[in-house]
């Protein structure tokens, strides 16, 4: 057992919310709080200097780089920091991209403050933890991965809920009207419905998306 403090960097747009994970993980033996930042890019170049051991991501900025695009561009670099997002999220539009992006856990901020420095030294350690909700979800996709919506048709389908028409969902992520029409038919048996709006709704009901 090493005596080397874990170094932590907390990434949050909201001071308040960086106030209480320092509050928590400062009381607690071997963990060490060496910055904030409060934006992703903020958190991306600070977690390049090499003192950094875990990152605790927030998904949602005010502007600007994404939670989980920071997320993949700390863990691209060579001996990167582990990253820990923490995050009010956890549908499988923000957890799939964040787990694709290279985050080692993810956690939800009501997790009990045991919980959250468990979930920082088993992230330092270079082992996950996830979110029980998060977890049975992944778990669910594995065993009926056929009724699975992949991470397009969730982007698609979560396009649709903020209002955004085919045409308009098309050039959002670059992609023809026709994809759009195939992805949203691939979408429909999934979820057992058979129009844009229970589909939504369904999505919505199950975690998938937010709403």
């Amino acid at each position: 057992m090493t005596d080397t403090p874990i170094r932590l960097l907390l990434a949050d747009d909201h001071p308040v919310v960086r106030a209480g994970l320092r509050a928590v993980l400062e009381t607690e033996p071997g963990l060490v709080i060496r910055a904030e930042a409060a934006t992703a890019e903020a958190a991306v170049a600070r977690s390049a200097q090499g003192d950094i051991d875990v990152v605790l991501m927030d998904l949602q900025f005010g502007g600007g780089m994404t939670g989980a695009e920071a997320t993949a561009a700390i863990t691209a670099r060579p001996d990167g920091p582990r990253v820990l997002v923490v995050t009010t999220y956890g549908t499988d539009a923000d957890t799939l991209p964040a787990i694709e992006a290279g985050a080692t856990g993810y956690l939800l901020k009501d997790a009990p403050p045991e919980d959250l420095a468990a979930a920082v030294r088993t992230a330092a350690a270079g082992r996950a933890t996830l979110a029980p909700t998060v977890a049975d979800r992944l778990v669910n996709r594995l065993r009926t991965p056929g009724t699975a919506l992949t991470l397009r048709e969730i982007e698609v389908l979560t396009l649709v809920a903020d209002g955004l028409s085919n045409r308009a969902v098309a050039g959002r992520l670059h992609l023809t009207e026709g994809t759009v029409k195939s992805h949203l038919a691939r979408i429909y048996p999934k979820l057992g419905v058979d129009s844009r709006t229970s589909a939504v709704a369904a999505a919505g009901n199950l975690g998938l998306i937010r709403r």
